[in-house]
Order: C-alpha cells, then sequence, then structure tokens
C-alpha cells in the first residue's frame, strides 16, 4: 500500500519523487483523496471502477497500525458549502428568501436570467465589495446548484413513473384508469410469472406506490448523507417530503477549484453525502472479510445509513397512515448489503433502472415510433395500439419488477426494503426475453447499466 500511494504521489509531481519519506507529504495525499471523494459525492455517475478501490484503500489506511507505519493519517474532512460560509462568517445566507432561485436548476432562458439576477444580488449583499469573497461564495452558490441539478437527476426517473402509476393504473379498480382509458390488473399469485408474493390489485398497487415513495425519499436525502455536517436525524432527512431544501448545508463544495481551506465540517455518511456515501460508517471501524454468497465482501455495521433508513421508512409509514404493504426489514451489514458502498451502489441504480423504462414508454418515444411505417406496424400487430403497448409494459414491470422474485428464499428477497430492488434488478435482467423488447431496442436502449466502460 505505500508503494501505491508513493506512485500516486509521483504520478502527481515529480517533484514529490525527491522525498524519499512518505510523511513527508502527507498533504499530498490527503489533498488528493479528499478531492477524489467530493469530486465523486458530486458527480455519483463517475468513478464508478476506481471508487470502491479509493475507499477501500483508505479503509485499510486509516487502520492505526497502518497509520504507524505511514506516519500520518491519510484522510481529512470533505469541504462543504456550509464550512466554506462558516470561514466566511456568511451563513445566514442558507437562509436567504432568494437562495432556492439561485440554487435552482434553470430550465428555461426566463429562468437563467432570473437565477443570474437572483445570485447577482445575494453576492452584493455579502461579498461587501470584495472581490476575492464574490468569488469564494460564488462558488458556494454554484456548488448548491450543481446539488440541486444532482437531486434533481436522480429523483426524475422516480417522479415519472409515479406519474405513469398513477395516470395509467387505479388504486382499487382494474377496469377503468383514472384518465377514464381501460387498465390492467396488477394482481400478481406466487408460483405464477415467476412471482413470489401474491397480492390483489389494490394492494399491489399500494406495494408499488409505496416502493417508488421510498426509493424517491432515499434518493432526495441520500445526498445528505455524504457532505452534511453532523445533525439530528429529523434534519438529515428533512427532504423526504420533496426536493431537498436549497438551504440545507448537506450540499458538497463542487471542486472547482484547487482550495486549501481546512474546513471544520465532521461528514455523517452517503449520497448529496459528506465525501461519498456510508463514508463514516465505512472509514470508523473495522470490517470482516467474508464470503457472502456474492463474493468475498468487506462485512461492516453500518449505523448512520441504518439510522436514515429507519427514518425514512418512519416519515413514510406515518404518510401511508398505517397502510403499509409488505415488509420493512432493511439489510444492512448482512450477506445481501454487506456494508454502506454496497447500499449507495444499490440505490444508485434505481434511476439507470428506471429511467430506461420511462423513456421507452414516453409519450414522445411511441409517438415517434409508430410515425414510422414499419414499426406501426408493429406498434399494431403486437399489441393493438400505442396505447395498448405501453399499459402492458407497464403493467408488466409493475407486477414482475415487484413480485419478491430474484432470489430462492424470503430473506434476500421477498417485500423486505432491499427485496424490492433486488425484484427490479431481476426484472432487468429478464427484459430480453420479453415479448416488447423490440420496442425498447428501437427506442434507443442499450443496457440499463448506461456507458459504463467511459465513465
Amino acid at each position: 500500500q505505500p508503494c501505491y500511494m508513493t506512485g500516486l504521489a509521483v504520478a502527481a509531481s515529480l517533484k514529490v519523487s525527491h522525498e524519499p519519506c512518505l510523511e513527508a507529504n502527507a498533504d499530498v495525499f490527503r489533498e488528493a483523496f479528499e478531492v477524489g471523494r467530493r469530486f465523486k459525492g458530486m458527480n455519483p455517475d463517475k468513478m464508478r471502477a476506481s471508487y470502491g478501490k479509493l475507499i477501500y484503500m483508505l479503509q485499510d489506511a486509516t487502520a492505526p497500525d497502518v497509520i504507524r507505519e505511514l506516519g500520518f493519517d491519510p484522510l481529512s474532512r470533505v469541504q462543504t458549502v456550509h464550512a466554506e460560509l462558516a470561514l466566511l462568517s456568511c451563513l445566514d445566507l442558507l437562509e436567504e428568501p432568494e437562495l432556492p432561485l439561485a440554487a435552482s436548476p434553470a430550465h428555461s432562458a426566463e429562468a437563467a436570467d432570473a437565477k443570474a439576477a437572483a445570485t447577482a444580488r445575494l453576492l452584493a449583499r455579502f461579498a461587501d465589495g470584495d472581490a476575492e469573497r464574490a468569488v469564494r461564495l460564488e462558488r458556494c452558490l454554484l456548488s448548491l446548484a450543481d446539488h440541486a441539478c444532482l437531486v434533481e437527476a436522480h429523483v426524475s426517473p422516480v417522479d415519472a413513473m409515479l406519474r405513469l402509476l398513477r395516470t395509467h393504473f387505479s388504486p382499487a379498480s382494474t377496469s377503468v384508469g383514472p384518465g377514464g382509458a381501460a387498465s390492467a390488473s396488477l394482481q400478481i399469485t406466487a408460483g405464477r410469472g415467476g412471482a413470489r408474493l401474491s397480492h390483489s390489485h389494490a394492494s399491489q398497487y399500494a406495494y408499488v406506490e409505496q416502493s417508488l415513495l421510498l426509493w424517491r425519499a432515499v434518493l432526495a436525502c441520500r445526498a445528505e448523507l455524504r457532505r452534511a455536517p453532523r445533525r439530528a436525524p429529523a434534519e438529515v432527512c428533512r427532504a423526504v417530503g420533496g426536493r431537498c431544501s436549497r438551504s440545507c448545508p448537506a450540499c458538497g463544495l463542487s471542486p472547482r477549484r484547487p482550495s486549501s481551506l481546512e474546513a471544520e465540517d465532521i461528514p455523517i455518511s452517503p449520497r448529496p453525502e459528506a465525501g461519498a456515501f456510508g463514508t463514516q460508517d465505512l472509514l470508523s471501524g473495522g470490517y470482516r472479510l467474508r464470503d457472502t454468497g456474492q463474493g468475498r465482501h468487506r462485512v461492516q455495521s453500518a449505523p448512520n445509513v441504518g439510522q436514515l433508513m429507519s427514518e425514512v421508512l418512519r416519515r413514510l409509514q406515518a404518510e401511508q397512515g398505517g397502510g403499509w404493504v409488505g415488509s420493512s426489514a432493511v439489510h444492512l451489514g448482512d450477506d445481501d448489503v454487506p456494508n454502506a458502498l454496497v447500499w449507495v451502489d444499490k440505490y444508485s441504480q434505481v434511476p439507470r433502472i428506471l429511467g430506461p423504462i420511462a423513456h421507452a414508454v414516453s409519450q414522445s418515444t411511441l409517438d415517434s415510433l409508430a410515425a414510422k411505417p414499419g414499426v406501426r406496424g408493429y406498434i399494431v400487430s403486437a399489441f393493438g395500439s400505442a396505447e395498448a403497448c405501453r399499459l402492458a409494459v407497464l403493467a408488466d414491470f409493475f407486477k414482475h419488477g415487484f413480485d419478491g422474485s430474484g432470489a430462492d428464499n424470503f430473506f434476500d428477497a421477498g417485500s423486505c426494503i432491499d427485496g424490492r430492488l433486488t425484484s427490479a434488478w431481476h426484472f432487468c435482467a429478464r427484459l430480453s426475453k420479453k415479448p416488447y423488447y423490440p420496442l425498447f431496442q428501437m427506442s434507443g436502449f442499450v443496457g440499463f447499466d448506461g456507458a459504463f466502460g467511459r465513465r
């Protein structure tokens, strides 16, 4: 490991090679690792092959005996917007009424102009005419905007699927959907079509809706786990009811320019996360290397992630008024979810699963395909119409993407919190066998993992 770290330092600067002692280059290592963790927190789709290696290396490098051998602790706190604003004595900026506008995504020219104007007013109010101070404050606002865009990008596929569910299916009736069109039954029976659960149409509708709401809640506040200073659980999860608060200090400071500032923040754990999902859980204790049935993994408890999941579930179940369908068991630190890094990766797959499905059945996609005579003939002969095609795909996904399948026992799959994602993964693995798979291919579908090799 010391040789590996030396190689990293030399690759960054040949001047480092003249320093024979690792301890002499401690600041170089700390800065490189901190920037890497912060970059991953702001860009979850990047470093997909190397980030796990980085975290596992830091996990070993922060062990007491390894620190003694290296002569320094390679871990440093991740810089955050909250810490930067504290250094500037501008924490009041987080309470400004104009902050949501200055830090929100702009989807039109008018919105971009309004956002720029709000940013200029905030800078004029808090920079006090100091150009350097204005640059640092602008960087904070840009980081908050990056965070808002990140949350929106991960949550929007879930919102799209929720709209499709509520538009084309009725909670109680299987004959007529909310729009007045013919609807399909979502009833599933264990042993049929690979299902391992038995639900009536009403129960399955509620089960799917609650699962999507759960995923949305985790994605909306997962980001807070990575970059947030230590706060009470109620504050950590305050975004569960909707979009993440723009005044939330959880958002990490985007690594746009090098900074030598020492941030006095205490990272919590995962996504808008404090430096990377589950960082505190991963780097705060030992682990057991064990064969989990899915290869050898580092099995480690994740108390911070567990606290988050418990709070999310309590809030969501309270909103359902006691009508929660399925199990509330959360797998963490066991064979199914060995550690916080695996947990982060599992929920990072949600938009990758839902995005291609929502795109394939969207109105624009089906209209574009139906405009081509050959494809229109396929849709009519196979499904009867474009609307019937959309309904067939959605009904199949809402039934067999949430049927408890994916394992041969109810501990590893079923209706537990982790099992809901396992079923969705299992559906993805069987997509090429579906009668509507040509529709996905014609819509531009190449896979649920995206362009992984170019990440």
